[in-house]
């Protein structure tokens, strides 16, 4: 009887012990949310108890890039300018099959391209030149022999019933390749096509014979019978409190190598190493690692390939601005490479929708030396929809303005000049 009764109260010891636990951490943490601004990361409490789910991305396909899609059939011409990688209309239009098939590309021209864009055939526009490795992730295909740089993809279906996929690098060179029937057959990029369901939209060459004002124009200009109606958005910098960002880039979160310059930009330094963190009153930072590798990326050798490098420094910009941009996401614009040296911009979108800033900068520029991030840029901004429309300049005007600078392409995106509305509007590049 007596051991018995000795048990249970051992057991309800245990019990009560292991309440008392769980409700000192979580007053604990309930302290801690006083003591810290939680919308600097809303899953603070998460990551306190160790119960957020591990959601890390691991692939490039998770990271979406805006693409402009034209499909060409019998009646016409029709697109989207705000379509993404990972939106379930660009997935079904066959690029990530037929890309993944490919082995080798033979030279082609400007002339062969063009003449493939009057047949049943799906255009793709991913708005600068990019990788083919890093394209081929993008849009979900795993691994691809083919090398260069690739800005426009396009499928068409032949007289024969075979496909061929064309592509422009977004210079002056053109290839292409036949499509394996098993990957991609005419058949089902037609169907595809005739299924799209998208507006109207003509390439400014369509249209020179009608107004010779297209002609000034970039010839792959993407135009809409109808402007979009976009929503003005809200912008603003996301950062309240910046101490985080210490111990993100490596430095102590107590140093007392830090002072606030005349124009407000907080300065944070390690001499001993010579890196530095510059914080400026906008939101937006600058980072240098000095004799430092911190932080780094992940890679198989010392220099990381393309696509290791986008993945990885698209990884560490996700960490980073994580609920801090709002409805919008950062997005890989370019890759550069020069022996052991690696550059890449960031831009920000918005349901497909690219936002430019009126500097001309980008949102984000980092600099690898092998896997090593020797400098990082990064402004960090965060935009919502409002209910407001934004007021788009007619065409024909838009038109009239841009023949003075003849070759421009025209396109539709949002201009943000650092206020805290940004309205979407014509773009000029």
């Amino acid at each position: 009887m007596d051991a018995a009764r000795h048990k249970r109260r051992n057991l309800i010891q245990n019990i009560v012990i292991a309440c008392l636990t769980v409700s000192a951490v979580f007053l604990f943490a309930q302290l801690q949310l006083y003591n810290l601004d939680t919308t600097e990361d809303p899953h603070y409490l998460e990551r306190l108890t160790g119960t957020l789910p591990d959601e890390s991305p691991s692939q490039l396909r998770e990271f979406p890039a805006p693409v402009r899609v034209v499909i060409t059939d019998s009646y016409g011409r029709y697109g989207s300018l705000d379509l993404t990688t990972n939106s379930s209309s660009f997935s079904a239009l066959g690029l990530r099959e037929a890309l993944g098939s490919l082995q080798s590309l033979a030279p082609s021209s400007v002339d062969e391209f063009r003449a493939a864009l009057s047949v049943t055939s799906v255009y793709f526009d991913f708005l600068e030149p990019l990788p083919l490795s890093v394209l081929a992730g993008l849009i979900g295909v795993d691994e691809t022999p083919l090398t260069g740089d690739a800005r426009c993809l396009l499928l068409a279906a032949q007289e024969d019933e075979t496909v061929w996929l064309y592509l422009w690098d977004g210079a002056e060179s053109f290839f292409k390749s036949a499509v394996p029937a098993t990957s991609l057959s005419a058949d089902t990029l037609t169907e595809a096509a005739g299924q799209s369901g998208f507006g109207g939209v003509s390439f400014a060459f369509d249209d020179v014979e009608v107004d010779p004002l297209y002609g000034e124009l970039f010839p792959l200009s993407i135009l809409p019978t109808e402007l979009p109606e976009l929503p003005v958005l809200s912008a603003a910098s996301p950062l309240s409190d910046t101490d985080w960002l210490l111990p993100f880039f490596g430095f102590n979160s107590n140093t007392k190598e830090r002072y606030t310059e005349a124009d407000g930009t907080e300065v944070i330094t390690e001499v001993e190493t010579d890196r530095s963190l510059h914080i400026q009153p906008d939101g937006s930072i600058v980072y240098r690692s000095g004799t430092e590798a911190t932080p780094e990326i992940s890679a198989q050798e010392q220099n990381p390939t393309a696509a290791e490098s986008a993945l990885g420094c698209s990884i560490l910009l996700q960490e980073l601005t994580e609920g801090l941009t709002g409805e919008a996401s950062l997005y890989l614009q370019s890759v550069s490479e020069s022996g052991d040296s690696t550059q890449l911009r960031f831009g920000y979108q918005l349901a497909g929708t690219p936002i430019r800033f009126s500097d001309g900068g980008s949102a984000a520029e980092i600099t690898l030396s092998g896997t090593s991030i020797t400098r990082l840029t990064l402004r960090f901004r965060q935009y919502s929809t409002t209910n407001e429309q934004s007021l788009l300049l007619p065409l024909r005007q838009t038109l009239a303005i841009a023949a003075d600078h003849p070759g421009v392409e025209l396109s539709v995106g949002y201009a943000d000049g650092g206020g805290d509305t940004v309205s979407a509007s014509w773009l000029a590049d």
